[in-house]
């Protein structure tokens, strides 16, 4: 995973067909996903229940580029090796989700995957000044987390205190939650780099039918390119 800013887009397989999870991810990977997202829900911390270790273990080797594991979910060290174990590259942990999220850090990055920490809507970026040092992504919620499809949440102004904070740190800036061709454009201006979406790709599209979501991939990038600065 060599680091850059330019835009990369990380289809949510929340949205994807769960029938056909393997076969959904290498579509959208050759319609262009530079990532895949995996929104993993406990019915706990978030009032939803998605997947597990398992399904990671199940699609890791239908993906050829990065898995982007977003735990929403506590408490989650005693899940971390199990996630690497099932191939994650990246693993994100909330900041909310426990009281010792410096040594929830480390322990991810002890089990050799990026590390990254997530804000919910209602948490300010100060929250995670003291941890720039020990992540590789930050996860900014622009919707309540627990389920797709949700309306997007206007984070702009978090976005850029982060994108100060972080100054030159390789440490990307991912948005989840309602990410389509309008919103794109609004947070890469103000500094993200990594967009999640999913029903905005999957919608109209399927395994045997992938051209729609290379249409709404490339549609949400050139969104977000072209107000980049």
């Amino acid at each position: 995973m060599p680091f850059d800013r330019s835009i990369k887009i990380a289809p949510s397989i929340l949205a994807a067909d769960f029938a056909n999870f393997g076969a959904e991810c290498a579509a959208v990977e050759s319609q262009g996903a530079d990532w895949i997202h995996v929104d993993v829900m406990d019915g706990h911390f978030v009032p939803n229940i998605t997947f597990g270790p398992a399904t990671c273990a199940a699609i890791r080797p239908h993906i050829k580029g990065v898995m982007d594991v977003h735990l929403m979910i506590a408490p989650v060290d005693p899940y971390i090796d199990a996630f690497a174990d099932a191939g994650a590259d990246v693993l994100t942990a909330h900041v909310e989700a426990g009281p010792h999220i410096h040594r929830t850090l480390q322990a991810i990055r002890g089990a050799d995957m990026k590390a990254g920490v997530a804000l919910n809507p209602g948490t300010p970026a100060s929250a995670i000044g003291e941890l720039l040092d020990m992540v590789d992504l930050v996860c900014v919620m622009t919707v309540n987390p627990g389920f797709g499809g949700q309306k997007f949440i206007d984070m702009t102004a978090k976005i850029s205190e982060l994108r100060a904070m972080i100054s030159d740190r390789p440490v990307h800036i991912e948005i989840d939650g309602g990410v389509d061709p309008k919103t794109a454009p609004l947070v890469a201006k103000a500094g993200a780099d990594v967009l999640v979406a999913g029903s905005a790709v999957f919608k109209g599209g399927s395994a045997s039918n992938p051209a729609p979501y290379g249409e709404n991939i490339s549609a949400i990038r050139a969104a977000a390119n072209g107000t980049w600065t």
